[in-house]
């Protein structure tokens, strides 16, 4: 490690790199390697550091010790802006996006083209958004991309959103594109354009750090593979070395020999029953049941309308007709507090923005939903050491991994924070569970205890909806898959009637 210069045929040479933050070793001693021209997957659970080693690399972190060489010149903590003025781009997975600008305005920020002609050009300070707009549609005409550039950036789509960002990367002309978890909240469309897009980048020799927990997607894209574990590197090697066993055996220490834990437990009778529920021009005419003990896939095309038809039964947003009935009942929810008082919870796919407070600790978090089971007195005062005894019980069962319940909730790993959400709403008195892509963004370790959890809820006879994008989920772990398409039910299959073929035909209206 005392070389004074990089590996020959490597663009970016990353030696010993450690970083601490107050009483946590982030990185310890990680080494990458990455050639140009090639797509690098960098693989580990959440938690693992492959994010913190991004963000010292693109200057967002200051390194503890180690060293960094990118195209032969070593990078000496310049800061962001140097990074970029380098070559080196970063793709955040929690985009950052200025919604009230306009698109072009969000892809030149800091560098937007100034008058160059006219009565105010020897101001040099005035944007010359005509040109902004020019380019910004020139780019899109290369990407495929069908935007406006003076769309207004709030109006998109998460997934519209991730694909401008990876347009102002390439806007940059970089030469390292770092993508953390770009496909995350995109479509199976948009992701064959982004690897178009990255197969275009690499023939002009540019080098991407990939990040993904998605093993169908690293092993089509990968070139090379790096693989680290509680901040330590454990290994590297090209991707055709590698099967899924060993490099999941890698990624958490063990081997898991069952990712989909799914039991057979008794199904009950029913719980919840929905009966032509319409939102117009949303979904329509959404009719199906789900019983005790059963877990019922919500499977569909992005935009298929099934995240709004969950939205509506919680009561986020209004029906125009259709009932909803509990245990054979009708109920009205036209609010989640009706349908938390009813015993139906949701873990939005959102659990950043929606589902947790991430400035507030883990047990108030746990206990969030459920804060009026902790009052006591006339006043209404909160019994602190009840709500963190209960807090403490939730921890232990879901195996959250936390160094004290007082610890923020927002420095937790994905896995951890999706395990708080589903602890804030086991604490009350549930009937009905909604998980919408209870595993996007988790690792293949945490995916594999969610799936338990899972599981053990169904066994516990709480009837459970889940909505999944992932067909291996869906396969693995429904009893009854429902199927959307356009706002329309479009068929149910029966768990030994389900597969990848019958739900796409279903999905995408084919005849099967």
């Amino acid at each position: 490690m005392n070389r004074a210069t990089p590996d020959a045929g490597h663009v970016l040479e990353m030696r010993g790199i450690c970083k601490s933050f107050p009483g946590v070793k982030a990185l310890d001693g990680v080494h990458l390697k990455v050639r140009p021209g090639t797509v690098h997957v960098l693989v580990g659970e959440n938690g693992a550091g492959k994010s913190t080693l991004m963000k010292v690399l693109s200057g967002e972190h200051a390194i503890d010790e180690g060293e960094i060489w990118f195209r032969g010149e070593r990078l000496d903590g310049g800061g962001t802006r140097d990074a970029l003025a380098r070559g080196i781009a970063m793709i955040h997975q929690e985009l950052s996006p200025v919604p009230e600008m306009t698109i072009a305005e969000n892809i030149f920020l800091g560098r937007e083209p100034t008058l160059r002609h006219g009565p105010l050009a020897a101001l040099r300070s005035f944007v010359d958004f005509a040109e902004m707009a020019r380019q910004t549609q020139a780019l899109f005409d290369r990407l495929g991309l069908r935007y406006a550039p003076t769309q207004r950036m709030g109006e998109l789509s998460i997934a519209g959103m991730q694909l401008v960002e990876i347009g102002k990367a390439i806007s940059r002309g970089a030469s390292l594109v770092i993508m953390d978890e770009p496909t995350s909240a995109i479509s199976d469309t948009e992701v064959e354009m982004l690897f178009r897009q990255i197969d275009d980048l690499k023939s002009r020799g540019v080098a991407i750090i990939y990040i993904s927990h998605k093993m169908d997607e690293i092993f089509r894209i990968a070139d090379d593979i790096t693989v680290i574990r509680d901040g330590q590197y454990v290994a590297s090697g090209a991707a055709t070395d590698y099967d899924e066993p060993r490099l999941i055996a890698q990624m958490v220490g063990r081997s898991i020999e069952r990712i989909f834990p799914k039991e057979t437990v008794p199904i009950g009778a029913t719980v919840l029953e929905l009966r032509g529920l319409t939102r117009r021009g949303v979904f329509e005419d959404i009719s199906f049941q789900v019983a005790a003990g059963e877990i019922v896939g919500l499977a569909g095309l992005i935009g298929a309308g099934r995240t709004e038809v969950v939205r509506a039964l919680f009561g986020l947003d209004p029906l125009d007709a259709g009932q909803i009935l509990l245990d054979g009942r009708p109920v009205t929810i036209r609010r989640p507090a009706d349908a938390i008082g009813r015993g139906i919870a949701m873990v939005s796919e959102d659990r950043k923005g929606e589902g947790l407070v991430l400035c507030r600790s883990v047990g108030e978090n746990i206990a969030l939903a459920n804060l009026t089971r902790f009052v006591r007195g006339p006043v209404g005062l909160l019994d602190r050491a009840d709500e963190q005894r209960e807090a403490e019980r939730m921890r232990k069962l879901l195996r959250i991994k936390t160094a004290s319940l007082d610890t923020g909730a927002g420095t937790l790993s994905g896995g951890n924070q999706q395990k708080i959400v589903l602890a804030k709403w086991l604490l009350g008195d549930l009937k009905v569970l909604i998980l919408d892509e209870p595993t996007r963004g988790i690792d293949v370790g945490s995916k594999s205890e969610i799936h338990r959890l899972m599981t053990d809820f169904a066994r516990q006879g709480l009837a459970i909806i889940m909505i999944s994008s992932e067909l291996p989920e869906v396969l693995g772990m429904s009893d009854r898959v429902i199927v959307m398409q356009e706002g329309h039910v479009t068929g149910q299959l029966s768990r030994a009637d389900a597969t990848q073929e019958s739900i796409m035909a279903l999905a995408t209206g084919a005849r099967q």
